[in-house]
C-alpha cells in the first residue's frame, strides 16, 4: 500500500508535537510495509528519510497545471486572506516577521510567475498564502504520483488533501492533532475553523488523537460519529537513547514545564503552583522550557511573585536538549487547558520522570501511572508536586510503573490502527 501524506513539519525541524507524531507514525507504518510519500512545504536536507520518501513542495514544478485545476482553483481562492496566524512563535520572532512581511510578499508575487513556489517552512505572517500554494502543489502531485490513500495532518494540510482527492479520486483521511477550540478556546479564528470543518466533511474518515478530541469533532464540527476514529499517539523509542541521571548539575530538585508558552498549555497555572510549592520547600527550581505569546507575561509574573531566583526560562528546546532536560528533572508537569493528546509526558516517563498531567488532556485517557489534576486547581497541582518531591516511595512508585506502562505505548500499535482505517476505505 502506498500513502500520499501531507504534513507541515518533520524532525528535526519542528515546533511542537505535530512533527514528532508524524515521525513516529511514519516509522510505525514502514514496519507495516506501507510506503509513505511525505510532503512538506520545505526540506532542509537533514531529515531522517529512512522510513519515508520525503518530497519538498517547493521543489515541485507547477507550470504544467491543467486547465481543469485552474478552474477548480478559482473556487478555493477564499484561502488567500490576510492573516497573522502565528501559532508557534514568541513575540520577538513575530515582530521580526512583521518587519520582513512586505519583502516576503514581493518574493511571493515574483515566485508565482515562475515554475516553482517558495516556502518558508515556518509559521509566518504569510501562513495562509503558504497553505494555499501548498494545496496547489498538491494538485500536481496527485496527478503525478501513484498512491492508494491520501492522509493529511492538521488544518494546514487539509486544503491539500481536499485538492488531491478531487484530482485523483482516491480516498482521504484527515488526522486531527488539535482543533481551533484547543488553540483558541471560544475565540476561534473563523477562517481556520471553516478549513477544519471542510476538511473533515470531505474526508472519508477522520482520525482523532483522543476521545476528548473526537467529542469536539462530533459536537463542534457536526461530523457523524461513525466517521470519526480515535487512535492514540505513542512515544518513539530511539535506539541510541540513553538515560543518564547523573546529568544534574544543581543540588536542588527540578520541576519542568515543557511546551508552547500559550493559553492552551496552561503556563500561568504552573507558575502559580510553583509559588505555592516554594513557600513550603525552598530546595527546588522550576523550569519553563518553550516559547510562545505568553512568555513575557510569565516572566513578569515570576518577577512579581519574587521567585525569579528559583525559576528558569530556557526558550524552545528540541532534539537532544529535550532529552537532557528530562534527564535533569525530578517532576514533569503538563497543566494543559485543552490538550488533544500530549506526547511530552510519555517522553518524560521514558526518562524515569514521574508526571503530573491535566485531566483535560487526551493522554490522561491511556495513562494509569500519572497524577491527574484539573488544570485550574493550582492547590492540587502544588500538592502533587510537593508529594513527588518529598516522598521518595511515591516518586519511585510512579517511576517504576510509569516506565512499564510507557514501554507498551509503541508507534507500531498506532500504525496498526491507522492501517485498519486505510483498509476500511479502500
Amino acid at each position: 500500500m502506498k500513502v500520499l501524506m501531507f504534513g507541515w513539519e518533520f524532525p528535526p525541524h519542528i515546533t511542537g508535537g505535530l512533527g514528532t507524531a508524524c515521525f513516529g507514525l511514519t516509522r510505525g507504518l514502514a514496519k507495516k510495509n506501507i510506503e509513505v510519500i511525505f510532503v512538506v512545504p520545505k526540506a532542509f536536507g537533514d531529515e531522517d528519510k529512512s522510513s519515508i520518501r520525503l518530497v519538498a513542495a517547493e521543489d515541485i514544478d507547477v507550470s504544467h497545471t491543467s486547465v481543469e485545476m485552474e478552474e477548480f482553483w478559482k473556487k478555493v481562492q477564499y484561502l488567500e486572506i490576510s492573516s497573522n496566524i502565528v501559532p508557534y512563535i514568541d513575540p520577538e520572532e513575530f515582530q521580526k516577521l512583521l518587519e520582513q512581511s512586505e519583502r516576503e510578499k514581493t518574493l511571493i508575487k515574483e515566485s508565482t510567475t515562475t515554475r516553482k513556489f517558495r516556502f518558508s517552512g515556518k509559521y509566518g505572517v504569510n501562513l495562509m498564502e503558504e497553505v494555499t500554494r501548498y494545496a496547489l502543489i498538491a494538485s500536481n502531485l496527485a496527478l503525478l504520483k501513484n498512491f492508494d490513500v491520501i492522509h493529511a495532518h492538521d488544518w494546514l494540510t487539509y486544503p491539500a488533501g481536499i485538492v488531491a482527492k478531487m484530482v485523483s479520486g482516491k480516498p482521504l483521511i484527515v488526522h486531527v492533532h488539535a482543533t481551533e477550540f484547543d488553540r483558541s478556546g471560544e475565540n476561534v479564528n473563523q477562517s481556520v475553523y471553516e478549513i477544519e470543518r471542510r476538511g473533515m466533511e470531505v474526508a472519508d474518515k477522520v482520525i482523532t488523537v483522543s476521545n476528548l478530541t473526537r467529542n469536539i469533532v462530533i459536537s463542534r464540527y457536526g461530523i457523524p460519529e461513525e466517521k470519526v476514529v480515535t487512535i492514540h499517539n505513542a512515544v518513539d523509542f530511539i535506539t541510541d537513547y540513553n538515560i543518564v541521571n547523573s546529568n544534574k548539575v544543581l543540588p536542588e530538585k527540578i520541576v519542568t514545564f515543557l511546551g508552547r508558552v500559550t493559553f492552551q498549555k496552561g503556563p500561568d497555572y504552573f507558575v502559580e503552583a510553583a509559588n505555592k510549592v516554594l513557600k513550603k520547600n525552598d530546595n527546588v527550581r522550576f523550569v519553563m522550557a518553550g516559547s510562545g505569546d505568553m512568555l513575557n507575561r510569565m516572566i513578569r509574573r515570576v518577577a512579581e511573585l519574587g521567585i525569579s531566583h528559583k525559576f528558569h526560562f530556557t526558550g524552545f528546546l528540541k532534539g537532544p536538549d529535550v532529552n537532557r532536560m528530562f534527564q535533569m528533572s525530578d517532576v514533569y508537569v503538563m497543566p494543559s487547558v485543552s490538550e488533544p493528546f500530549g506526547i511530552s509526558p510519555l517522553e518524560a516517563m521514558r526518562s524515569n520522570v514521574p508526571v503530573i498531567i491535566s485531566k483535560q488532556s487526551g493522554v490522561s485517557e491511556i495513562l494509569r501511572y500519572a497524577l491527574k489534576i484539573d488544570f485550574w486547581d493550582i492547590d492540587a497541582m502544588a500538592d502533587s508536586i510537593y508529594g513527588l518531591l518529598n516522598y521518595k516511595a511515591l516518586s519511585d512508585f510512579f517511576i517504576k510503573y510509569g516506565q512499564e506502562e510507557v514501554n507498551n505505548l509503541k508507534w507500531e500499535n498506532a500504525a496498526e490502527g491507522v492501517k485498519e482505517v486505510y483498509n476500511s476505505i479502500l
